[in-house]
């Protein structure tokens, strides 16, 4: 049993979400060029960026508590601070999308257009280049092995990359899975979503892939993340659910308030409810 309420952020597309640090959710406004701050109340503000139309994407926190933003079409990988203060790392031509901060304290993205994986440490971006060409990287998540896991979307693959660039990859046993979202699952493996194929997927860090089938395989699932209740969450963009998969594989969805609402980035808050952006224009809690 789930209750969901949602939030309206007039004038803002939220695509990417994540907990900050303040006890607040931050999301990207991904077709006005704008961050949103939003409590648990359902309180927000938004802070308006360089460019109105550089796409803020993906959207992570850093360990001193600074939200980090890719900006894919601006070739920006982007910071502001609680108090909203802006800051900005160029990455010419690159197309960043997915970001999260590593285990070694740096930040590290996945670059679309230059078909590799970033690291900025100190101001300073530094890419590696994949050895496949267009495999289209796009979420990337810290796993347990001390190493950054990503997907390969055209590649149909997920890729590992270790401290000192070090790129694996994994096929996948599906064809034109197109794997996206990712996140490390509480069972210490790594969690992701397939959009082509409509399955949600598990890697161990020993490379082994098991996949589950969703219950409607055109749902087109987006993003996912460990949820507070042990299981993973995950949003399926073209059916209009969020859904749960349990580590042993049971699969459930629950249907948003809102017809055609587009839900994209989704993680557990700082209130320990569930929060998904809505491209739409709003902001989706679902308590459990």
């Amino acid at each position: 049993m789930v209750d969901m309420i949602e939030f309206p952020v007039t004038g803002v597309s939220p695509y990417g979400i994540a907990a900050g640090q303040d006890g607040a959710v931050w999301f990207t406004g991904v077709h006005e060029g704008k961050i949103g701050r939003i409590t648990v109340a359902g309180a927000h503000t938004l802070h308006d960026l360089a460019s109105t139309d550089g796409q803020p994407s993906v959207i992570t926190t850093a360990p001193d508590g600074t939200l980090w933003f890719t900006e894919t079409r601006a070739n920006l990988v982007s910071s502001i601070t609680p108090a909203g203060e802006l800051d900005s790392v160029a990455t010419p031509g690159s197309g960043p999308y997915g970001i999260a901060a590593g285990p070694d304290g740096a930040l590290w993205y996945t670059a679309m257009t230059t078909n590799a994986i970033g690291r900025i440490e100190t101001g300073k971006a530094q890419e590696f280049p994949l050895p496949m060409d267009g495999g289209f990287p796009s979420f990337i998540t810290p796993g347990p092995d001390g190493a950054m896991w990503f997907t390969l979307n055209q590649a149909n693959a997920i890729g590992r990359v270790d401290a000192d660039g070090r790129i694996e990859s994994f096929p996948l046993p599906t064809e034109s899975a197109a794997p996206v979202g990712m996140c490390a699952g509480p069972d210490d493996a790594l969690w992701f979503v397939e959009i082509g194929a409509g399955q949600v997927g598990r890697i161990g860090t020993d490379g082994k892939i098991t996949e589950y089938p969703l219950p409607n395989r055109e749902a087109r699932p987006h993003a996912i993340t460990t949820g507070p209740d042990g299981a993973c969450w995950f949003t399926e963009w073209g059916a209009n659910r969020i859904g749960r998969i349990a580590t042993g594989g049971d699969i459930e969805t629950f249907p948003l308030p809102t017809a055609g609402s587009e839900p994209h980035g989704i993680t557990t808050g700082p209130d320990d409810a569930l929060w998904v952006a809505l491209e739409h224009g709003a902001i989706a809690r679902v308590t459990l």
